[in-house]
């Protein structure tokens, strides 16, 4: 009976349908012949010409590209400038069967191809499809219909050559500053139409709801309308309905929707459009459309204003490329890359130096990213009979993206001014179209100038400006070094449009022909602000913090502090009325952070632009705390930023957790002579001295030995006097006098056996150094972790201070070269470096451990030095002093793969001391606690 009434149920809906308007409407359709993407790749019957595995039939997935499954040959696109490297030229051949239903006859069938490196020729039947495709990176169609037998198999050959045919591909596309693959790398699926449909369905939604779209029909119809419905795809609700004739074979029709919400990066609001072919009536055929209500206009001398806002672009650069696929994409590497620069407060993308996935188009559609959409030319530009085609197929496929608000016409020299006109001439958008490199059509993209750079240009200029790439991030370098002295600069003048940061990802590619080995082609490809499996790199979050469109003024906090902050609202569009502040009191148990009491309240209504103060609501004994922890969520619960800020002093931390001599400690401290050594002993604690300087070597707790010695004095820097005395309450003072600094040591050893070193403040003298303090000597090959109380946990450069926070952190030996890994992941954060503001930390070496505690305000501490990147330059090469460990007043800033640290901005300055007599400075004061 149940079977019964199901079938019913089932004919009733099918004769609903048939009856609707007399017609069954016909929805677009498609037809995966491969997978949908490269986590869902389907094999199919392949042979290649040249290299690995030449020669003989076997399978690959698509879409794929060959070299990462063992065939053909590897090469850079600087490959064809190395006699050495061979270049590849081999040609792809695939076979596959597919099935075509009975019913499919009378249909219009196209076969798609989303994008194959790099010539390409298609069959079905043993017949040909159409023209030969050039163009690596663009979407391609062929009309099938007639070429196909109806209920039974179908053979699809397609032949794809790495090289092009035509010199200017080859120019533009594979003699590029990136990865050069082969094969059928994205998508291919049929296209299932009636025999009357729209070829092409073209949207222009303004913000202001004015709605307008060119519609293209395959071929002249009699008696063709349209009938249109649109709905809030947040809230399901049809806000639009109506009906338009279609008396040409391309018609544009027009409508006003009333108040819609309109689409921008950080409240991404998307419509469909339904669009419905009526002949005589008769509901034929119905595709979608997502779109979404925006609009962009170039004003020049003024800016780039998206629904009447100026907006500046918080940019990266990205490659479509994962390191064990290439260029073929899985939608979670989309979505992760997406998640990656949404939560480092980034609003744009500029797609360098190719169209994207579709499918990564519509993802920025619906989390919100701006687009800059780019046609290929990396310093070379297509010809004018490939390059018109490859701009129209790159405006069709993507004009309907409300993300996309930007055409970019190659780069670096890689176009043809001749070709612009068909970007204008396809797009009923009008998008402004742009030449990253240039200072054209009203915007000024200079790339990787040095700070204040330009006479009349960027930020000194009249122009709208943003470079379009900028603060190159080869290994270590860039990226969050500096950009806070750029985006300040660029942010005085009203013209800037913001910048690109160049590059998310280290595009490191696995070597199926060297072992599975990482190979980013030396420095041609390293510039990730994350690794090739999107590690995060210290610049990350740098530029999550300078980026944040939530800042607090910068404050004081102190156990006097009451509560009260300053918030700005750096925004495009959003009210900060909908989010919210959450605060934390943190304090330390056992070198564990502690919640100890916690609080959630709303901003005030801010508009962008604007400040306003908040009070919070925190309780009395607040600074009972080690540190204040805020973070700030935005209206759908993302957390956008968080700060930090230690409540009391590295002096008052370490005198809260440093206990002093007690009655159970020794009455006095023993001293001996042992060969080269004066030693001291308190409390099974025995301290190493060498007689002939006075320099600590090691220290003996127990059986447990550690190596350290210092502080380690320069060469000419002559010892001039020594004093040892024991003070009153037993504990015994060595004190040295230098000609230079530090010009005054002075080590205390307790009768508990804590050990206390004082240096005295530099002096003016010193300002020449590139680092400032005292160093040791301890052996690397003994360290395994470190934990410690100060900023973390990724270390920093002078002209990278932003992004680690204030709190208890804890990371195990490694050594990460930042950026270069011949083999699975990169360890980070980086164990070795400089790291910031330090109150105290343990170091766990293999027979034990030892803390060091700090008195004095803004110490750098130092871990070894990490190693250099074979084929760094001396921009990236950063000086570490002599030694190990190391407690210091200044660090040295990092350059760029193309600049000195010094012409990148004034937070790369040498900082120059000043100081007259009299001067009550801070000198370094730390205290070992040997365990």
């Amino acid at each position: 009976m149940k079977m019964k009434i199901n079938l019913f149920f089932l004919a009733f809906l099918v004769f609903s349908a048939l009856s609707s308007k007399g017609q069954q409407t016909t929805s677009y359709q498609r037809v995966y012949l491969s997978g949908k993407d490269a986590a869902s790749a389907v094999e199919w019957d392949f042979k290649v010409s040249d290299g690995r595995k030449a020669g003989t039939w076997s399978k690959l997935a698509v879409p794929a590209n060959w070299e990462l499954h063992g065939f053909g040959i590897y090469n850079y696109g600087h490959d064809h400038e190395k006699p050495e490297r061979k270049l590849g030229k081999e040609i792809g051949e695939y076979k596959h069967s597919f099935d075509i239903p009975k019913d499919w006859k009378g249909k219009t069938i196209k076969i798609v191809f989303a994008g194959a490196m790099t010539d390409t020729k298609v069959k079905i039947n043993g017949q040909s499809a159409g023209d030969l495709h050039q163009g690596g990176f663009y979407e391609f169609k062929y009309d099938i219909t007639s070429l196909l037998k109806y209920g039974t198999k179908n053979l699809l050959e397609v032949t794809v050559a790495k090289h092009s045919a035509n010199t200017s591909v080859n120019n533009a596309e594979r003699e590029s500053d990136f990865w050069i693959f082969g094969g059928i790398y994205r998508p291919v699926y049929l296209e299932v139409l009636p025999s009357n449909h729209f070829s092409r369905i073209a949207v222009d939604a303004q913000a202001s709801g004015k709605f307008s779209a060119l519609l293209q029909l395959n071929k002249p119809i009699k008696s063709a309308s349209v009938e249109v419905k649109i709905t809030d795809l947040k809230t399901g609700q049809d806000v639009k309905e109506f009906t338009a004739p279609l008396p040409e074979t391309a018609s544009s029709i027009t409508a006003d929707v009333a108040n819609v919400k309109s689409w921008n990066p950080e409240d991404p609001n998307l419509y469909e459009a339904a669009f419905t072919l009526l002949v005589k009536g008769q509901r034929i055929y119905t595709k979608k459309e997502r779109i979404g209500f925006r609009t962009v206009e170039l004003r020049k001398n003024d800016g780039i204003y998206v629904n009447g806002t100026k907006v500046v672009f918080k940019g990266v650069n990205r490659h479509s490329f994962y390191p064990n696929t290439g260029r073929a994409l899985s939608e979670a590497n989309h979505l992760e890359d997406i998640s990656l620069m949404k939560d480092m407060n980034m609003n744009a993308v500029r797609m360098s130096h190719y169209p994207p996935d579709e499918r990564f188009l519509t993802l920025c559609d619906s989390l919100g990213l701006f687009v800059l959409d780019e046609v290929t030319g990396w310093q070379a530009s297509y010809d004018t009979i490939v390059g018109p085609k490859l701009i129209k197929e790159t405006v069709l496929r993507d004009e309907n993206h409300p993300s996309v608000v930007i055409w970019d016409h190659g780069n670096e020299g890689g176009w043809n001014f001749a070709n612009e006109k068909w970007f204008h001439h396809w797009d009923i958008q009008k998008r402004p179209v742009i030449y990253p490199w240039l200072n054209k059509n009203g915007v000024d993209a200079f790339h990787y100038p040095t700070y204040k750079a330009g006479i009349n240009r960027l930020s000194n200029g009249n122009n709208i400006f943003m470079p379009t790439e900028m603060i190159h991030g080869l290994y270590d370098g860039g990226h969050g070094a500096n950009l806070d002295d750029f985006w300040t600069d660029y942010m005085h003048n009203p013209r800037a449009a913001g910048g690109f940061l160049w590059a998310l990802v280290d595009e490191a590619v696995v070597r199926t022909d060297r072992a599975d080995s990482l190979d980013a082609d030396g420095t041609n490809a390293p510039d990730g602000i994350v690794g090739p499996y999107r590690e995060k790199e210290g610049s990350y979050f740098t530029i999550k913090d300078i980026w944040s469109p939530v800042q607090i003024k910068p404050m004081v906090v102190n156990e006097k502090y009451n509560g009260q902050l300053i918030i700005e609202n750096h925004y495009l569009y959003t009210n900060l009325e909908n989010c919210k502040i959450e605060w934390e009191l943190k304090g330390i148990s056992n070198w564990k952070a502690v919640t100890l009491s916690s609080g959630k309240q709303s901003l005030a209504n801010t508009l962008p632009g604007e400040s306003s103060r908040i009070t919070l609501a925190l309780p009395q004994d607040f600074a009972k705390a080690d540190w204040l922890a805020l973070s700030v969520t935005d209206p759908s619960g993302h957390k956008i930023n968080n700060w930090t800020w230690p409540i009391h002093s590295a002096n008052n931390f370490s005198n809260k957790k440093l206990t002093a001599p007690t009655e159970e400690d020794p009455a006095s401290i023993a001293k001996d002579s042992l060969g080269e050594y004066l030693v001291y002993k308190a409390n099974e604690t025995a301290v190493y001295f060498r007689k002939n300087s006075f320099m600590l070597d090691k220290v003996v707790k127990g059986n447990h030995e550690y190596a350290l010695g210092g502080p380690l004095i320069t060469d000419g820097n002559k010892l001039k006097e020594v004093k040892q005395e024991v003070d009153q309450q037993g504990n015994q003072v060595i004190r040295l006098a230098y000609e230079t600094y530090p010009n005054a040591v002075t080590w205390t050893l307790f009768r508990n056996g804590q050990l206390k070193l004082e240096t005295s403040a530099p002096g003016s003298k010193t300002d020449t150094a590139d680092y400032l303090g005292i160093n040791f000597s301890f052996p690397e090959e003994n360290v395994k972790s470190i934990r410690w109380v100060g900023d973390g946990p990724y270390r920093v450069w002078q002209n990278r201070l932003r992004g680690p926070k204030f709190g208890v952190w804890e990371k195990n030996y490694n050594n990460t070269i930042t950026g270069y890994n011949s083999v699975g992941k990169l360890a980070y954060p980086e164990f070795k470096g400089y790291h910031a503001n330090l109150y105290a930390y343990e170091l766990v070496v293999s027979q034990g451990s030892f803390k060091v505690y700090t008195e004095t305000p803004n110490l750098f501490f130092r871990l070894f030095t990490p190693e250099n990147a074979p084929d760094a330059n001396n921009n990236l090469k950063v000086a570490f002093p002599a030694g190990d460990l190391s407690f210091l007043y200044k660090i040295p800033a990092i350059g760029t793969k193309f600049h000195s640290a010094e012409s990148m901005g004034p937070s790369s300055a040498n900082i120059k001391n000043v100081g007259h007599n009299g001067d009550e400075n801070d000198p370094i004061v730390l205290w070992f606690d040997f365990d």
